[in-house]
């Protein structure tokens, strides 16, 4: 049985929804860190729900690819999984200026990889960046009183 055009596709550009997929997931997980640090350590329902708000745009953005995306993921295989980061963190403080950075440099990728496939999404991708480039100053000036 000959393969669908989708089907080509998917496999033409399988390496490439494996790389969205795992910055999706780091921009999510960094997201839900500094969100949760925001709900449960800083009490601050404000900008808990800005985060959060974020990260549910980021998964709308991606359903869509859903399936594609978990298809092409390897986790077991990846080359980048046995590099070693810091098990301890000095201080809260630099915990969520780490997770802040994942989470920009995720969505930075995310903004220049969708332009090969999804041309909207990269605009959404920029947009949510500056929006964390955003709170995050907002962040060090309301929570941390930087």
């Amino acid at each position: 049985m000959a393969k669908s055009k989708d089907q080509l596709l998917f496999e033409k550009n399988k390496n490439l929804y494996r790389l969205l997929d795992a910055n999706l997931n780091r921009a999510s997980e960094g997201l839900r860190v500094i969100e949760d640090s925001l709900r449960f350590i800083y009490n601050n329902k404000d900008l808990f729900s800005t985060f959060r708000t974020i990260r549910h745009k980021i998964n709308k953005l991606s359903s869509k690819a859903y399936p594609k995306l978990i298809l092409s993921r390897d986790s077991q295989r990846d080359s980048g999984r046995e590099i070693q980061e810091k098990s301890k963190r000095e201080s809260l403080g630099i915990l969520l200026a780490a997770n802040f950075k994942r989470v920009e440099q995720a969505l930075r990728v995310l903004e220049e990889y969708s332009k090969l496939i999804a041309p909207d999404s990269a605009v959404e991708f920029k947009k949510a960046r500056y929006s964390v480039y955003n709170l995050e100053k907002m962040f060090a000036c309301k929570v941390c009183k930087i």
